[in-house]
Parts: structure tokens; sequence; C-alpha cells
């Protein structure tokens, strides 16, 4: 995919782009161009199109960007002579992964800011993708739409998404829009390599992050560290942690899961009420939910 198009109601000018990031804008008066969209991906480039190529560019490849609707590109320093002649707007910068990130979310409208964001990591990779299915289910159960971002199976509310893996910047940023325009209130993202490509998170807002492996205080801190460091891990307001199952979330866990279901199932449920405890659901809601479910079995 590696395109992400202009939210409802939201524009963006190249002055906009380059007075917030210190970027340079040839030509100079150029900066009331609008863009509705940004894309890395030559194939995914429509009309109104930033392409971000991030790398270096010859001539040809600006022009084929140009015929198919690119309104402006950004060229790497390398590239700055090329991207002088090739008779559009373009940005000479190197952005970061920061950088791209925060200006695809702005485009997309800051979608991460309309969800509950959750993000479920760990070591195992299987297992942290069963996890994100485990709280996605759950999270439906006590009434809550949701979409999943899961090499697994990604899906929006009921429809389930062609997604191609691991997921870069543009792409997340993408499917958060299109759940939240779905009408999902929170989203599901399975932390781990298959899923996600480095830096994948980056302008992403996670409100709750939890972990499959048990982690000591000092694992706790590497752990965020590398999660943060890898995929842009940002976490909200007052939830700067990792949340892993304990014995409360246990127990109550041990009392819905059937005794058939196997010990992985219940350690899921644990670590997915853990989570939605984090996010402000209170016990009683979430005993009284998994009553009538099982009842309802």
């Amino acid at each position: 995919m590696s395109v992400v198009t202009e939210a409802v109601g939201r524009r963006m000018t190249l002055g906009d782009i380059c007075s917030r990031y210190g970027f340079e804008l040839v030509p100079q008066f150029a900066g009331s161009v609008t863009i509705t969209s940004i894309s890395s991906d030559i194939d995914s480039i429509m009309p109104g199109a930033l392409f971000t190529p991030l790398q270096d560019v010859d001539a040809e490849i600006l022009h084929i960007a140009h015929t198919r609707g690119a309104y402006a590109a950004i060229v790497p320093h390398t590239s700055e002579q090329v991207g002088r002649q090739a008779g559009y707007p373009v940005i000479i910068a190197q952005p970061t992964p920061e950088q791209i990130g925060a200006l695809a979310a702005s485009i997309a409208g800051e979608p991460s800011r309309a969800l509950a964001v959750f993000a479920v990591g760990g070591q195992d990779g299987d297992e942290v993708q069963a996890t994100a299915i485990r709280l996605a289910t759950f999270l439906h159960m006590l009434g809550n739409p949701v979409g999943q971002v899961n090499a697994a199976g990604s899906s929006s509310l009921e429809r389930q998404l062609n997604l191609s893996y691991p997921l870069d910047i543009y792409d997340i940023q993408h499917t958060m829009a299109v759940c939240a325009e779905d009408g999902a209130a929170a989203i599901i993202i399975a932390l781990e390599p298959g899923t996600l490509a480095d830096h994948a998170l980056e302008g992403t807002s996670v409100d709750v992050a939890g972990s499959c492996d048990a982690l000591t205080p000092t694992l706790l801190k590497t752990t965020l560290a590398d999660w943060t460091q890898r995929y842009g891990l940002s976490l909200e307001g007052n939830n700067q942690m990792i949340y892993q199952r304990d014995a409360e979330t246990d127990e109550i866990a041990a009392e819905a899961v059937d005794g058939s279901a196997g010990v992985g199932d219940a350690s899921r449920l644990s670590l997915s009420i853990a989570m939605v405890m984090a996010a402000g659901v209170r016990k009683s809601n979430i005993r009284n939910a998994l009553r009538v479910s099982s009842e309802m079995q």
C-alpha cells in the first residue's frame, strides 16, 4: 500500500510541511500547493500526492511520479540536482522516521487520537498474534467495535482487510483511518516483526501496551526502550508502562475459561483483562460480561 490519503476536511500545503520541519522547498513560491495524500510507492501515487521515495531518485522516476499525479516530491540531498530539474515542486530533505510518521498521521487526520489503541508484544510472534486476537474478541464482547492489525488476519469491525505484511508507517496510518471511518472504537496491534516493519508506529499514540512475556522491572524498562526504538512506539498519557497479567487477572480468567480450553487461552484472556483494566474498565463490568458470555455459550 504505502500510501496515506487526506482525512475529510483536512488540508496540508507544501508551505505547512516545510515550515513545520525546516525543509527546503523548490521553488519557494510553491508553498500554497495543497497535498491530499502521501506515498512512498510509485504504483500507489494518486492525483494530489506527495511522493516520498526517501532514497536516491533519478529524473525518470520523478517524471513518472508526476505523470501519475504527484503534485510534489521529497528528494534527499544526494538527489538535489535531479530534484531541482524535476519541473514540479520538490522538497529537499532527508526526513527522519519520526517526521514521516508525524506527516503521515497529520494527512490521515490523526486516527490514533480517535481510537483506543492497544499494542500486544512478546518474544513469540505466534503467541503475540494469538493474544491480539483474544484481546480483540474480549473487547468486542465488552461492546466495543474493534479493528485489528495482525499478520494472522487484519480487520475493521467484521470486514477483513487485504494487507501486505510487514506493514510500514503509511500502511498503519491508512489502516487506522479506515477503522476509525468504519466506526471502530478501538484497534489492537500485534507488536511483532511479522506484522510490523521497523518504525511502523511512528506517529501513532498507543494507549495501552501489554506483554505476553513475564517481565522483571529491569526487563520492563529495556523492553519498552526496545519497542520504542524498533517500532516507534509512543505511549499516551499516564500509561507509560507495559502491562502484564497478574494473580488477580489470572483468577478472573480462570473463573471464565472452561477447563478444556487449555492454559494458553487462560493466559491470553488474563493479559486481555489486565490491558482492558488499564484502559479504565472496571473489574465488576469485566466479571459481568464474562459471566453473561459464559451463560450464552
